[in-house]
């Protein structure tokens, strides 16, 4: 007889620990174990325990495991959740099997040996089979649903709690969640605000809403919001950095001429654009779109231009505003120069549609919803067992779910956005649908996305300082681990599983839609590793950089109105701080969009910051170690990001690694 040292290791979660038998059969290439009880009445959570499994004769290299968990007679059927196993064989070989899976019936489950295996790798008969059983029940478990024309594909589920357990919320998690929403409501019920239609008699009693939620930035936002230049620098810094273009001929629709703007130090337009210092921001995303009617009341959402200017002093200002597409007399053009209301009123009709851009194009499309395509066609198409499943598998983490509660509580026929803002309703699918027609890869890779803006020089750029500092670390990591699995072109193309991974996501995520340039199959290593890079730095860098600032400029809603309530206006002169009040949401629209935006800043109590793995399932030591030096290298970008942020009067914390998570999670 022979002996293995069998370890199991429980995962530390509520619930996760079992009374039932727990039995384990060891399948080598030279033959499989008897299927063995663990000699234990109950598996505790966070428990680390050992177990002997007998066998007549060595079984040779290990392949996979088996697991049950069957109920005793007199107690329950439970939940049990293994991080994983590790076995020592009796040719003192140490095998580590990655479980990181609620195990919740009577069935057999497989789990295979940490050392990563390609399809075209397999050998063993089992191995393959159990490997085609994983995809066939996952494909089963992770559906793809249809939710609107010209829109992502979503995952297939009744509600969040039909979701397979192992991509649900933590019991921290979800717990935090709900107390955080419901309290936030409570607070805003006991002031009478929730009921409350009426509008703001004066800017001041907004203070009321969340008086004790302020951040330092918030407060900093409350005091500035009316300046030019704090107007100008949240098209660089604020939640929605990715609008902002060089402007070197002016579009045909926005004819702003040299004797309308005054720009210092005796230049003019046409000189500051052949210099490349004047800048664009272009809502046309949004023209045409149905406003919202809310609370019975016809809501106002236009598609503004934009035009900013970087004066000697690096500081950019805006010198003009549109805000309609198209030319005409009732659509002036406003400037600084004009009446203080007049100026003012057109820049909060910009910050309303920077709003609903930013919602639903930048954050919600573009990280959560390819985020949501990104984890469902990774888990229906790579077996845990494949390198890119255990690259990416953490990046997934919280995002199905997150998802699934936007759909209800935010965008749903009762949610937030379809009762409260001007952009909910019809308009929100249909800006959902322009958006994804215009996507780009390139969009989406933001060495490639600052390149088309023409935005590499200009100064106090720190999301794009730091983005770009983080995809070439990220870069480096996918780079370090795909090379060592993928010698050649060729293996990437023999790779069936990999092909299948990105024609699920070209298919259901962006619709087939080829002017996108999304990859439909890989050919090189080199693409290979870029995509697989855009999909890490989406889930992680880019929406930490368009959510986590959300209550900080959101915080004070007159400078980001969630609705409008009167119409833009049509000629000059006409404005005044009356009009203004009136134009802004009313109290209870007011209050739910700050607490909407406080609900989706608030950082978990169970948060993984970017380069930390929890979970172990690279067992070799070049992967390994490339995971190590990715950590090490984030701490230094960390340290460098904190030390600039000390000069800064408004620092940019948004893209320190510390404070991105590895996922989508919020």
């Amino acid at each position: 007889m022979v002996d293995y040292e069998v370890t199991v290791n429980t995962g530390n979660r509520v619930k996760a620990t079992t009374s039932n038998n727990v039995h384990i059969k060891l399948v080598g290439t030279d033959g499989e174990s008897d299927r063995t009880l663990l000699k234990s009445t109950v598996i505790f959570r966070g428990s680390v325990s050992k177990y002997t499994v007998s066998c007549p004769n060595s079984l040779g290299e290990l392949v996979l495991i088996e697991l049950e968990k069957r109920p005793s007679k007199i107690l329950p059927e439970d939940s049990w959740f293994a991080d994983k196993v590790e076995i020592k064989s009796p040719e003192n070989d140490v095998y580590i099997f990655p479980v990181y899976c609620w195990i919740s019936d009577r069935k057999t489950h497989r789990y295979r040996e940490g050392k990563a295996l390609r399809i075209f790798e397999e050998s063993h008969s089992l191995g393959q089979y159990a490997r085609e059983q994983e995809l066939s029940q996952r494909s089963a478990d992770y559906d793809w649903d249809f939710y609107a024309p010209g829109v992502p594909y979503t995952i297939k589920t009744d509600d969040p709690s039909t979701l397979p357990d192992e991509v649900k919320f933590s019991f921290t998690k979800k717990t935090q969640f709900a107390f955080t929403a419901a309290t936030a409501l409570l607070e805003l019920k006991l002031k009478g605000l929730v009921d409350n239609q009426e509008n703001w008699k004066n800017l001041d009693d907004i203070n009321d809403v969340f008086r004790n939620k302020d951040t330092p930035l918030s407060d900093y936002v409350q005091e500035q919001w009316k300046e030019d230049w704090l107007f100008a620098y949240q098209f660089l810094n604020g939640v929605n950095p990715n609008l902002i273009q060089r402007c070197k001929t002016l579009p045909e629709n926005f004819p702003v001429t040299d004797d309308m703007v005054v720009i210092p130090d005796g230049s003019n337009l046409s000189n500051e654009l052949q210099q490349g210092n004047v800048y664009l921001c272009d809502y046309k995303n949004l023209d045409g779109m149905p406003a919202n009617t809310v609370q019975g009341k016809q809501q106002y959402l236009t598609a503004p231009l934009v035009l900013l200017h970087k004066r000697q002093d690096d500081k950019l200002m805006p010198i003009a505003i549109q805000l309609k597409q198209t030319p005409a007399e009732d659509n002036p053009i406003f400037f600084p120069t004009d009446s203080t209301y007049d100026w003012l009123t057109a820049k909060i009709f910009v910050r309303s549609a920077d709003f609903s851009e930013h919602q639903l194009n930048t954050h919600l499309l573009r990280t959560h919803l390819l985020a949501e395509v990104f984890a469902v066609s990774l888990l229906r198409n790579l077996p845990m067992v494949h390198p890119l499943y255990k690259l990416l598998i953490s990046h997934t983490r919280y995002t199905l779910q997150i998802n699934e509660l936007a759909r209800d509580a935010l965008i749903g026929p009762t949610g937030l956005f379809t009762q409260f803002f001007a952009s909910g309703g019809e308009a929100l699918t249909k800006i959902l649908e322009r958006s994804l027609s215009s996507i780009t890869y390139r969009s989406l890779c933001i060495p490639d996305n600052i390149a088309d803006r023409d935005l590499q020089d200009v100064p106090n750029f720190y999301y794009r300082d730091d983005g770009l500092q983080l995809w070439s670390i990220i870069f480096k990591y996918v780079q370090g681990v795909i090379q060592y699995y993928y010698k050649s072109d060729d293996e990437v193309q023999q790779d069936s599983e990999l092909q299948t991974w990105i024609g699920d996501i070209f298919e259901h995520g962006f619709l087939s839609q080829s002017q996108t340039e999304i990859p439909q199959r890989f050919t090189t290593v080199p693409e290979l590793t870029k995509f697989v890079t855009m999909v890490m730095f989406t889930s992680s860098c880019q929406h930490a950089a368009v959510n986590s600032g959300q209550y900080d400029y959101g915080g004070w809603m007159p400078n980001t109105p969630v609705t409008l309530q009167r119409a833009p206006p049509i000629e000059k002169g006409t404005t005044s701080e009356a009009t203004m009040l009136e134009t802004l949401p009313p109290i209870n629209v007011t209050a739910q969009g700050m607490a909407a935006v406080w609900l989706l800043s608030r950082q978990s109590l169970d948060f993984v910051p970017l380069g930390n793995y929890p979970e172990t399932h690279y067992i070799e030591e070049t992967p390994c170690q490339l995971q190590m030096d990715f950590k090490k290298e984030l701490d230094m970008l960390a340290f460098t990001i904190n030390n600039r942020n000390k000069s800064l009067e408004i620092p940019y914390t948004y893209l320190d690694p510390k404070n991105v998570e590895n996922s989508v999670a919020i």
